[in-house]
């Protein structure tokens, strides 16, 4: 029989390069396999995200921010899809001020107590550019019982929200480990 040939697979060495095949091959599925979203808000500008949030498919966030004119509160509710798709869901405000009210054909409008509400719009938005207000219009945040005032953070800069699917193994790397801009996890947001 012999000596087995210089350089020919011996059977734990193939087995061994299956394994390692494999594995890579399940970390690559694994990392692809879709499992949420993330939305971050940068300046646009540059600059490390101000605002990184992982979100599950459909879950809303909102911005709430002080009308310029009326100084009156108003709520923008968001939702993001599995594609990382950005909806305007709903708008909320005491009353109508100036450069609000209904979009023909976008939703509908009805009274929930003090409040004039756009409910039903899942309107498109996509990726988008806030100019952030000083302080006292107090574009905030909300998300998950947290706010976060981005007027206090960055005023009177612009700001894009933008969306993308994360993967599985990512999603779980992120729940063990959080972006240091994630509410509650290493940066103060209030």
């Amino acid at each position: 029989m012999g000596e087995p040939r210089q350089g020919a697979w011996r059977p734990g060495r193939l087995a061994a390069a299956v394994a390692v095949g494999l594995a890579f091959a399940l970390t690559w599925i694994l990392w692809r396999l879709p499992a949420g979203t993330e939305l971050r808000i940068t300046p646009v500008a540059g600059g490390p995200p101000l605002l990184v949030l992982p979100l599950k498919p459909g879950e809303r966030f909102t911005i709430r921010y002080y009308h310029s004119v009326e100084n009156a509160p108003i709520w923008e509710e968001h939702s993001v899809d599995g594609e990382g798709r950005i909806y305007i869901e709903e708008e909320r405000y005491l009353k109508f001020g100036a450069g609000m009210g209904k979009m023909p054909g976008v939703g509908r409008m009805v009274r929930r107590g003090p409040y004039e509400v756009i409910e039903d719009m899942h309107m498109p938005t996509g990726d988008f550019v806030l100019r952030v207000g000083s302080p006292g219009v107090d574009h905030t945040v909300l998300w998950r019982g947290t706010q976060t005032n981005l007027s206090a953070m960055a005023p009177h800069a612009a700001v894009q929200f933008s969306a993308r699917p994360t993967g599985f193994l990512y999603t779980v790397w992120r729940r063990i480990h959080p972006h240091p801009a994630t509410p509650g996890f290493g940066v103060d947001h209030d």
